[in-house]
């Protein structure tokens, strides 16, 4: 009888149900490849998914839970050439077909028939095929695994950039969480020389100050968008980026952008939630509306090569580090705790 080799894995069961369980260790088939995970790095949308549950199709019950991580190759399937054991990865949590109408059009991230990918809370994963040759590399000895793991919230940041065609002028970000923090560095990058970021936790926005931010709105104390209006003058700002993901902010960033400017609806609100602007500024001072999700493969090469450079610090937003059996002790804190930003999970 051959032996089946078993790993601690964290299972997702539905809303709020997470189990840290024995379970077998993936096999390897061709293309794919074997990782035994460094770190793994809690992120806003696992709290969604764990709080509300998420978009259909993306995942199903009971599935190992996580996207956020790297580790080092153990095991390649026959006809991987990339990668050897030994090798320091991370990979993203999709790849696209390349065959759909969206990636024919080099829409990627919205591929209708993409891999994914989910079970970085776990002592190993498995990477398919796909994401194997289109979204995977190796990171550098420099860089630590939680350091790498947060390639891919800031990938999806540097899509959601690219989206706005900002190339400088005055920022405003609602949220000073790590999506935030990241999204008040890229614009930084792009050339912002003026950025407020609002937020209801002051240990929240120290960050934000701690990383660059020209001006702090505690919104318990001040109306964020009077707050906006007046740093910049009455005017608003170039760009207002919403990064919470509810319908009354996604409406606060709208009323923050200035005559043509835009606004970067990035955070994603609950399913079927509706949000109602008014038309006027859309109209008559030509603000523009953009949305943003997810991340292409190149994203992913790009956050990378951001995070080795040091020009994009993930190393602030790593607040502590758990080991896999305290999972769901990790979780509790983010909901509970404005003090907690990321936190990696050692398996």
């Amino acid at each position: 009888m051959v032996e089946v080799r078993r790993m601690k894995a964290a299972m997702l069961y539905g809303v709020g149900d997470l189990r840290v369980e024995e379970i077998p260790i993936p096999e390897v088939g061709e293309g794919e490849m074997l990782v035994k995970v460094g770190a793994a790095t809690t992120c806003g949308t696992d709290l969604k998914i764990f709080r509300r549950g998420y978009v259909s199709g993306v995942i199903s019950y009971p599935t190992v839970f996580g996207h956020e991580w790297a580790g080092t190759v153990v095991e390649v399937g026959e006809g991987v050439e990339k990668f050897k054991p030994g090798d320091r990865v991370r990979a993203g949590n999709s790849a696209p077909c390349l065959k759909c109408p969206m990636c024919r059009e080099g829409k990627y991230n919205l591929c209708e028939n993409r891999t994914w990918l989910w079970g970085a809370y776990a002592e190993y994963i498995k990477v398919p095929k796909p994401i194997v040759e289109l979204n995977a590399q190796k990171v550098p000895e420099h860089l630590s695994f939680e350091e790498a793991a947060v390639a891919e919230p800031l990938a999806c940041v540097l899509h959601g950039a690219d989206r706005t065609g900002f190339r400088g002028g005055t920022v405003a970000i609602i949220g000073s969480g790590p999506i935030g923090l990241l999204h008040l560095q890229v614009a930084l990058l792009r050339g912002a020389d003026m950025v407020v970021v609002c937020d209801l936790s002051e240990e929240r926005l120290r960050y934000a100050e701690r990383l660059g931010a020209s001006a702090v709105v505690n919104v318990r104390e001040e109306d964020p968008v009077e707050a906006v209006r007046k740093l910049t003058g009455g005017l608003g700002v170039d760009l207002a980026i919403e990064a919470v993901g509810t319908p009354a902010t996604w409406v606060q960033a709208f009323k923050m952008a200035k005559k043509g400017g835009v606004v970067l609806e990035f955070g994603g609100c609950p399913p079927g939630a509706e949000v109602c602007f008014e038309a006027a500024p859309i109209h008559y001072g030509e603000v523009s509306v953009v949305g943003s999700f997810h991340a292409s493969p190149r994203d992913f090469e790009r956050a990378l090569s951001l995070i080795a450079s040091g020009e994009v610090r993930v190393k602030p937003l790593i607040t502590d580090r758990l080991p896999l059996e305290r999972i769901r002790e990790a979780f509790k804190r983010l909901i509970e705790s404005r003090r907690e930003l990321k936190i990696a999970i050692i398996p």
